[in-house]
């Protein structure tokens, strides 16, 4: 599979909007968390500011999106074992365990991002108020969008 962000923006929506089970809300969380801390990196940049944190997280978020569709289709492909495996049971807790780790680790990334949106908000270049305000916003929408998937998939684990 070719990376997501490798994709044109419309190549990504298609994608997304295609009858495919993946990339899917997980990735689309990551997407919208790496667009986030992009946005808060050229806010601090006109902020006089450090822009490392936000690069860095940037750079966490956006190989999530991939991971993400991976791991959701490593789930479904173990729900598709036969149920005589012997070796379903597991291969379901192990994908359900990374379809869950996934999201929680866009989501923890996506907090960060959205702590220092504000701060840019509340201290950053005021020309650059609503990026800095728009970056906090995705970026909460992003991590309460991944932390509904990490409750989803903890639900189907206890199953």
């Amino acid at each position: 599979m070719n990376g997501f962000l490798h994709l044109s923006v419309g190549g990504l929506l298609e994608r997304v909007a295609a009858r495919t089970p993946a990339p899917g809300g997980g990735a689309v969380a990551a997407v919208t968390a790496a667009s986030a801390a992009a946005l808060v990196a050229m806010a601090a940049r006109f902020s006089d500011r450090s822009a490392t944190r936000a690069e860095e997280l940037r750079a966490s978020l956006e190989p999530l999106a991939d991971a993400d569709a991976a791991a959701y289709t490593a789930v479904l492909a173990a729900y598709r074992l036969p149920a005589g495996d012997p070796t379903r049971r597991t291969r379901i807790a192990d994908a359900l365990a990374t379809a869950t780790d996934v999201p929680r680790r866009v989501a923890a990334a996506a907090t960060e991002v959205a702590a220092l949106a504000k701060g840019l908000v509340r201290d950053g270049n005021p020309n650059l108020t609503g990026d800095a305000r728009v970056a906090e916003i995705l970026a909460t929408a992003a991590a309460e969008a991944a932390m509904a998937l990490v409750e989803i998939n903890e639900a189907a684990a206890r199953r």
